[in-house]
C-alpha cells in the first residue's frame, strides 16, 4: 500500500489510449519527429499526439500569421546528410518565437511545398514559455493592400525521430520572393536503432506501394473502410509492407477491434523489427487493459530501441512500474521523462515523479515536483487535489524523525 497515490489525474479515465483519429491520416506512423518526440503526453491527456495544440486564429497573441496577410508559399527539398533521401514522408515544422507548427509533409522525393501558415494547429515548442516574446506583427501596407508579415523570429525545419534537422530562417522572407528555400539535411542521431520510418518501404514492389498511397488518400477523406480495403490488397501483395500492417492495425483500434490491431502490430514488426511505432501502440492498448508488465516490457523495448525521441516510453514505464510496485525502476523513468520532456509536453511526468518520490520518503524532492507541475498546468481541474496532497508531503517533510532508542 503506497504512503501516497497517483491521483486518476493519471490512472483513471485521463489516462487514456492515444486518440487513433488524431493520427489516422498522418502517413507512416504516429510520431511527429525527432524534435517532437513520439506521441507524448501533453496538457492533461496521456498520449495524445496533438497534444499542446490551440487554434491560432482565435489566439490574440499567437506568433503566427492570421487570414489578413498575404499569402506565403513555400518549398524545398529533404535530405540525409549522406546525400540519399528519407525512405518516409517526413514531416515539415515552422518554428516562431518557440512555437511550432506543423506545415506538411515531403512526397516521396523528398519535396515539400505549402502555403505557410495554412495550418491553424500550433502546439509549443521550447521549454519556456513563448509569452513574452514579441508576436508575429504586420509591417508597412503592401502594393496588394494587405499585411507583410513580419517572419524575422521564424524558421523552416524537418522532423523525424533519430536524426537532427538543419533549420532555414525566414529573416526577412516576404510573399513576392522566391518561395524555393533549399535543402534541408537531415543528420542521423547515435545509439538509435528503432526509427518512424521503415527500411522495407523502399522495396515495396510498384502495385503494393501504388495500393498502399491509395489508402492514405482515402484515409484523408476519412473513408477508413476504403483505406482498409487498400491497405490489405498491399499488404497481400508484399506481406513485409511494415508502414502498411500499421496503417492496417490503427483502422482496426480506430474501430475498436483491438484483437485484429494486435494481430497487424503483430505483422508490422515482424516484417521490420526496427520500425518502432507498432511497438508504441501494443504498449499503449496493454496500458488500457490495465495490462501493467506489457506496458513495461513494450515500454522498455521503445526505449532501448530509441532512448532519445520518446519521452512517452519513460513515462509509460514509470506508471508501469508504480503499479508493479518496482519504484526504484519507476522513478529512474520518471526522472528520464522529466529530463526528456524539454518542450513541456507532459507536465504529469514531474507529478508522477513526485508520488514516487514522496513514496521513498524524500519529501523536499517531491514537494518540489508537485510545485513544478501546478506552475506548469496552474489551471488544471485536479490541481486542487493535487494540492492538498502537497500540503501532506511539506508537513512530512517538516516533521520530525522519530526519536532513536
Amino acid at each position: 500500500m503506497y504512503f501516497f497515490r497517483v491521483l486518476a489525474i493519471v490512472t483513471g479515465a485521463a489516462l487514456t489510449v492515444a486518440p487513433i483519429a488524431a493520427q489516422i491520416s498522418r502517413p507512416g506512423g504516429t510520431s511527429s519527429g525527432g524534435s517532437l518526440g513520439g506521441t507524448t503526453p501533453t496538457n492533461g491527456t496521456i498520449g495524445s499526439s496533438t497534444g499542446g495544440i490551440s487554434n491560432a486564429s482565435t489566439n490574440t497573441n499567437s506568433p503566427f500569421p492570421d487570414a489578413n496577410t498575404h499569402p506565403i508559399f513555400l518549398s524545398g527539398k529533404v535530405v540525409l546528410s549522406d546525400g540519399t533521401l528519407p525512405s518516409g514522408q517526413v514531416l515539415i515544422e515552422s518554428l516562431c518565437n518557440n512555437r511550432r507548427r506543423a506545415e506538411g509533409y515531403t512526397d516521396p522525393k523528398g519535396r515539400f511545398s505549402f502555403q505557410f501558415g495554412q495550418n491553424r494547429e500550433v502546439f509549443d515548442d521550447a521549454s519556456e514559455s513563448s509569452m513574452g516574446s514579441r508576436p508575429l506583427g504586420s509591417r508597412a501596407n503592401s502594393p496588394g493592400g494587405g499585411r507583410q508579415l513580419d517572419l524575422q523570429n521564424c524558421e523552416i525545419r524537418a522532423s523525424l525521430p533519430g536524426f537532427r534537422s538543419d533549420s532555414i530562417s525566414l529573416f526577412n522572407h516576404q510573399y513576392l520572393d522566391n518561395p524555393e528555400l533549399g535543402t534541408i539535411i537531415l543528420h542521423r542521431l547515435e545509439n538509435v536503432e528503432g526509427l518512424t520510418i521503415s527500411a522495407t518501404t523502399a522495396l515495396a514492389p510498384k502495385d503494393a506501394r501504388k495500393d498502399y498511397e491509395k489508402g492514405l488518400e482515402a484515409l484523408k477523406k476519412n473513408k477508413a473502410e476504403e483505406a482498409q480495403k487498400d491497405f490489405e490488397k498491399s499488404v497481400e501483395l508484399y506481406p513485409k509492407y511494415a508502414v502498411a500492417w500499421f496503417e492496417l492495425g490503427k483502422i482496426h483500434e480506430q474501430a475498436n477491434r483491438p484483437g485484429e490491431a494486435r494481430t497487424a502490430y503483430a505483422h508490422a514488426i515482424e516484417a521490420d523489427a526496427k520500425y518502432i511505432n507498432p511497438y508504441e501502440r501494443l504498449y499503449m492498448l496493454a496500458f488500457k487493459d490495465s495490462k501493467w508488465q506489457e506496458v513495461a516490457d513494450g515500454s522498455d523495448h521503445v526505449i532501448r530501441l530509441n532512448p532519445y525521441d520518446f519521452p512517452s516510453a519513460y513515462f509509460y514505464n514509470a506508471m508501469a512500474n508504480i503499479r508493479l510496485n518496482k519504484l526504484d525502476l519507476a522513478e529512474k523513468s520518471a526522472r528520464e521523462a522529466v529530463k526528456l520532456d524539454t518542450k513541456g509536453e507532459n507536465p504529469k511526468a514531474n507529478y508522477v515523479l513526485g508520488v514516487i518520490l514522496a513514496n521513498k520518503r524524500d519529501f523536499a524532492a517531491a514537494a518540489e515536483c508537485l510545485r513544478a507541475y501546478l506552475k506548469a498546468v496552474p489551471n488544471d481541474p485536479d490541481n486542487e487535489r493535487i494540492r492538498q496532497q502537497l500540503a501532506e508531503i511539506e508537513q512530512s517533510a517538516q516533521a520530525k524523525p522519530p526519536a532513536q532508542n
